[in-house]
């Protein structure tokens, strides 16, 4: 609450100046992000006009360049140099006793702005503190910048963001812009992903046939990988960026101090460039450029032909990237081709390779060696793990936490990067009418929430974790608008996880800087997802429902019977009761005015609510829900997405779940739910044991589960086999579900366990 107090204080902060006139000057709040590690509000402000002076110390060149473009936009194109001026300046000075590269001190008085930086990284960081306090668009004279000092430096030096052009190819206007968001926040490198199965999207002058065939496919996907039966859009669709359009998009994000690092897919999603050298794959046929999304069986082949054709590949890749590192990939790569091929088992057993593992690791290490003496590191995926690591290899760990915590106990970097906090191709909210997305779910909270050092890392080990990055995968996202509104704001709220100290990481506060970020975004004509006014539902330990929004000022009104709230409607100021159905119905209103989407929840109080339930293993971390109580709350998950906080995920467990009834309870009907999506690795169980005891014995029954195509599996069990046992009176109920298994041959994920989802456990 006294945070709350303090910040409303500080947004309608109002200095009233005493230096040379009397008079009264509106400020508004210093709101950055990402925030800095510390920001101290002073009293007084900085006049900023045409008459004010700038000057840059030589070490600052890009800093200074990119501060005096913006003052150009802003309409102040001929600001003076100053020379020894006392008063109204503004200074970008070297100072080498900053300790960190990235760090900066700026301290803003009356008088002038001071910026402290080592390095010409540090200064623009500071720059673009600095760009944030000014107001968006200019139409006065002067400008007032609160007094304040900052001193800022980031927690983590790898701060990145991902974005997949093989599926979907976007233009280089809309890469800078991508890049100049990312600068904005502070984020220092771009992940490429440039080559898949769907498309091979950089020029490689020495293979032609890679833009000519490697480039285009002949139909694209319509609708969701798990849609039954597949349609598709037959138009022609491709393209590739040339080397001098590379060396562009290179050169402004340089500017920037912006690392692009480029990623070239091996040994699996190849089929691209399969397509166009067949040589290449071990099935001995022609194969096209995928249509589909999902992973393939199609994989390079460990002969001559391939080990020369990367080579040359990553010759002019190297040749072009300035970066230090150059990503391989190294994951999903399927093992199917490579145990029928005659080619891949003589080179196993040549190699001394014990399985298809070490030779995917034989892949890895054999390109770490290549690209090191090109003065490259690489980096892969957490399937680079399997078979061995290579020795200087970085590991981004995305199937969770445990790749990175295998690899930074090696002794090898890691960038962190799972599903689960990470994937902006996951829906952000759980409204139906969000676009199409792969799955998931991953609100804006959720994101900020992430803290990237496991607990099971400690000292020496934690220095190995170089920072994070947000994945953009594109299999649903045609548009670039599309791709900006599943980038932002999860961008920004990741950008602090990135760059903020933990003590300065406040949602609530990050909110409240995000309201007044949004218009900048405006100004940059990025087409953000706007979910500020999200209203939240908890059911909490009372059976109370509790409702609350994130954004200050605002009230909520609802209602429970179904309609929709207005400025009638009840004031949300105390938890709901939750003793019957209902279905509750709110929105956020400022000033009369509705705000945001309208939220709904239905509420489903059947005889499970209230019971006491155990479960033989927790859900997974990335995929906890409500928790065991989540299932027989009341509250049912989303009918066409997982992930949401009422499906609770497993992964390749058996799950024993206990309901004890605090009396005898009379057992009609129970309906569980699954979740299916094979696409997903998602997968219902084939059947479950069903036990209910009474004071009478036990009834048990196997329940086998129909096949379906559907993502949702709804199986009702019936009070038929229950006759007999006291007029059907039951004081517990228990479940036996095993987990799918191995994912077969041919499948998405083949190889690896399936995952189970299951929701509420209704029962009548």
């Amino acid at each position: 609450m006294l945070q709350r107090i303090l910040l409303i204080t500080i947004l309608i902060l109002t200095v009233l100046s005493c230096t040379k006139t009397t008079r009264h000057v509106d400020l508004k709040s210093p709101s950055i992000i990402p925030a800095p590690q510390s920001l101290q509000v002073n009293d007084g402000y900085f006049t900023f006009h045409e008459n004010t002076s700038f000057r840059f110390d030589p070490e600052f060149p890009m800093a200074g360049k990119f501060l005096l473009d913006h003052f150009d936009k802003m309409g102040f194109d001929e600001l003076n140099d100053y020379d020894d001026k006392e008063d109204n300046y503004i200074y970008l000075k070297f100072n080498e006793e900053i300790d960190s590269t990235e760090g900066y001190r700026m301290k803003i008085d009356p008088e002038r702005i001071l910026i402290h930086a080592r390095t010409d990284a540090g200064a623009f960081y500071a720059v673009q503190s600095l760009i944030q306090l000014f107001p968006i668009l200019n139409d006065k004279d002067e400008i007032h910048l609160p007094a304040l000092t900052i001193e800022d430096e980031p927690r983590f030096k790898y701060r990145g963001m991902h974005l997949d052009v093989s599926r979907h190819m976007f233009p280089v206007a809309f890469i800078k812009k991508y890049i100049d968001a990312m600068a904005m926040l502070k984020m220092n490198n771009f992940h490429w992903h440039l080559t898949d199965d769907q498309g091979w999207r950089i020029e490689i002058k020495q293979y032609s046939k890679l833009q000519e065939v490697a480039a285009y496919r002949d139909s694209t996907l319509l609708g969701h990988y798990n849609d039954t039966p597949h349609k598709y859009n037959t138009t022609r669709y491709g393209g590739y960026y040339t080397q001098d359009e590379v060396r562009e998009v290179i050169a402004f994000a340089k500017a920037r101090h912006i690392n692009i690092i480029p990623e070239i897919e091996l040994p699996g999603h190849a089929q691209a460039a399969i397509a166009a050298y067949p040589e290449l794959g071990c099935a001995n046929k022609d194969v096209n450029v995928a249509t589909e999304w999902g992973v393939f069986d199609n994989i390079y082949c460990p002969n001559p032909e391939t080990f020369e054709f990367l080579e040359n590949v990553l010759d002019e890749v190297a040749a072009l990237f300035p970066s230090p590192y150059i990503h391989i990939g190294g994951d999903e790569a399927p093992k199917t081709q490579w145990k029928q091929s005659v080619i891949a088992q003589r080179f196993i057993k040549e190699n001394g390779l014990k399985d298809e593992y070490e030779l995917q690791s034989y892949f890895i290490k054999h390109f770490e060696k290549y690209l090191a003496s090109k003065g490259k590191k690489i980096i892969g995926w957490d399937e680079i793990l399997e078979g061995g690591l290579a020795k200087d290899a970085t590991v981004m760990s995305w199937r969770g936490m445990q790749g990175a915590i295998d690899a930074a106990k090696k002794g090898n970097d890691v960038i962190m990067t799972p599903t689960s906090h990470c994937y902006f191709d996951y829906y952000q909210s759980d409204d139906e009418n969000e676009p199409l997305a792969i799955g998931g779910f991953l609100p804006l909270e959720k994101v900020y929430g992430f803290n990237p050092i496991p607990d099971e890392l400690s000292g020496e080990e934690i220095t190995h974790v170089l920072g994070v990055q947000g994945n953009v995968w594109t299999e649903y996202m045609p548009t670039t608008d599309q791709v900006e509104y599943m980038a932002f704001p999860r961008m920004l709220a990741l950008s602090e996880v990135a760059w903020s100290p933990v003590e300065k990481r406040d949602y609530n506060l990050f909110v409240n800087n995000l309201e007044v970020m949004l218009p900048r975004l405006d100004a940059m004509d990025i087409k953000y997802a706007n979910h500020l006014y999200v209203i939240e539902g908890n059911l909490n330990e009372d059976q109370e429902y509790e409702l609350s929004t994130k954004t200050l000022g605002k009230e909520i009104r609802y209602t429970t019977d179904g309609t929709e709230p207005n400025t009638n409607s009840t004031i949300y100021e105390s938890p709901i009761p939750f003793k019957e159905n209902m279905i509750v119905k709110a929105q956020v209103f400022d000033n009369a005015q509705p705000l945001g989407r309208l939220f709904s929840q239905e509420f489903l109080y059947h005889k499970g609510v209230g019971a006491t339930i155990t479960i033989n293993h927790p859900p997974h971390k990335s995929y906890s829900g409500s928790g065991a109580n989540g299932l027989i709350n009341g509250i049912v998950g989303s009918d066409t997405r997982y992930g949401d906080k009422e499906w609770l995920g497993f992964w390749g467990d058996d799950l024993e779940i206990e309901i004890a009834f605090d009396e005898p309870t009379e057992v009609n009907e129970i309906q569980l739910r699954f979740y299916h999506a094979p696409g997903q690795w998602i997968y219902s169980p084939k059947s479950y044991d069903l036990h209910l005891e009474t004071k009478m014995g036990r009834i048990s029954d196997r329940v086998f589960i129909p096949k379906g195509n559907e993502n949702l599996i709804t199986y009702k069990y019936n009070s038929e086999r229950f006759k007999g046992y006291e007029d059907m009176m039951f004081y517990k109920l228990e479940l036996i579900i095993p987990n799918y298994g191995t994912i077969p041959d041919g499948a998405q994920g083949a190889g690896n366990k399936a995952w189970t989802f299951i929701d509420e456990i209704i029962i009548k």
